[in-house]
This record gives C-alpha cells, structure tokens and sequence, in this order.
C-alpha cells in the first residue's frame, strides 16, 4: 500500500479504538451506584474482600492480631462541581482500561501485515502476554496494594483528636493512579522478554545487576507513590522486585 492507505488504515484503527472507549465510557457512567460503591468505594471499610481473607487466616492460623480492626474511611467533597467531573473522569478511565485488550487488538491488525510468519508469532504471544500482566497487575492494584495503603493512611494519626477527613479527590486520584501504576509496572516481564528474544537483554545479566536493580526499583517506587511514606514504598516496591526475578526466568540465556 502507498503511505496514504496505511495512513487511512491508521486512521480507522484510531476511530475503531476511540469507538470502543467512548461505548464503554457510556455504559460505566450509566452504571454510577455499582462502579462507585461496589467498586471503588468498596476498599474503603473493612467489609473490603481482602481483609475478610485476613479475617479467616487469623482464624484459621488462630492468630487475632491478623484481623484488622473495623474501619471506614470517611470522604467529603469541598467542590461544587468536583463530583460530577469525577464520575466523567473515572468513567473514561475505566473505559480505557477495559478497552485495552481490543485496542491492542487493533494495533495488531494494523501492523500484522508487514510482518514474517515468525515475527507474527513472536508479536502475538507479546501482546497477549501484555495484555494478560497489564491486568494482573491492575487486580494486584486494586485487591492488596491499594486498599492496605488506604487503611494505613486513611487510619493513620498523629494523635487522637485529629479526625481524618480524605477529600474525594484525594481518594480518586489515589485510586486511579495505583491502579494504573501497577498495571504497567507488571509489564516489565513482557518488556524483558521481549529485549531478550531480539539480543539485548539476558538472563545472566539480570541475574549480574539484582542488587544494582533492587535499589533501583526502590528509588523508582520513591517517585510513583503517591505519598513518601515507608509504608507505601514497601508496598510497591515489593511487587516490583517480584516481577524482576520473574522477568529473569522468562528471559532467554544468551551465553547459551
């Protein structure tokens, strides 16, 4: 094709996927109550899932001091039009996250014709392996990283007679950013395995700069929290030194 029909190609991918994401944007805005108190607002007490399963570790393990103790974070709005700008926000949001996969879908169609019948296995299986940790990582989000952050700084005081009150956009953007941090902070086995079937990256070298790495990703979970405490830091760094052993098992010995 000349530069002109890829370009038209292009140009319906681009209107394929905004397509997507508007349809979607409509159909979470329309589902306010569920995407809000099911969803969003649900790790805000200690009704969350996650701290039922601690609840039945403690008994199980019969240890209590695993159960956390009952709260709720409170949330005001000091805003007048704050909300209903939120609920468009977030509803965007979401609808891009859920679009991914058919987005990624449409990438793929875009550029499957320029490629070999190896190159196309290669890139297939890469966007699919994407796709899959984007979304582990999102869930890993938004069950462990998020609501044990909320419940320590939602909770947290420096005395007694200082009552928390979390704005509500505190609470969204704290939110929207951890979700979306950890959905692409679980990319980088794709990342790595990906730099390791073209030759640049190896599974020897990785193994070389682990501790080099741990103070890296260490300094890198510093700038991507949302707040400067240890606590945080502990949380999302964890994770990502996790995923860096990970990435050295999918990567390829390039001695060999």
């Amino acid at each position: 094709m000349s530069f002109w029909e890829h370009l038209d190609e292009l140009r319906k991918v681009i209107f394929r996927s905004a397509l997507s994401v508007l349809i979607l944007m409509v159909i979470v805005f329309l589902n306010k109550s569920f995407v809000f108190d099911t969803v969003i607002f649900a790790p805000a007490s200690s009704d969350f899932v996650l701290y039922d399963w601690f609840r039945s570790l403690a008994n199980l393990l019969a240890m209590p001091s695993l159960a956390p103790d009952p709260f709720r974070i409170e949330l005001i709005n000091i805003e007048l039009s704050a909300q209903f700008f939120i609920h468009i926000s977030v509803s965007f949001t979401i609808a891009i996250i859920l679009s991914l996969p058919y987005i990624f879908y449409q990438i793929w169609l875009f550029i499957k014709p320029a490629l070999y019948d190896n190159e196309r296995i290669a890139a297939r299986k890469a966007f699919m392996f994407a796709s899959v940790l984007f979304f582990i990582g999102a869930l890993v989000g938004y069950f462990f990283v998020f609501p044990l952050t909320v419940r320590f700084l939602g909770t947290y005081q420096v005395a007694s007679w200082v009552v928390n009150k979390i704005s509500l956009q505190s609470y969204i953007s704290t939110f929207t950013w951890m979700i979306i941090i950890m959905g692409v902070v679980f990319e980088m086995p794709a990342l790595a395995a990906l730099l390791s079937r073209i030759g640049i990256l190896g599974k020897k070298t990785l193994k070389r700069y682990r501790k080099h790495a741990f103070v890296v990703l260490i300094i890198i979970a510093a700038i991507i929290t949302p707040s400067g405490d240890a606590f945080t830091l502990f949380i999302v760094g964890m994770p990502m030194y996790i995923l860096y052993e990970f990435s050295i098992l999918v990567c390829r010995d390039l001695d060999k």
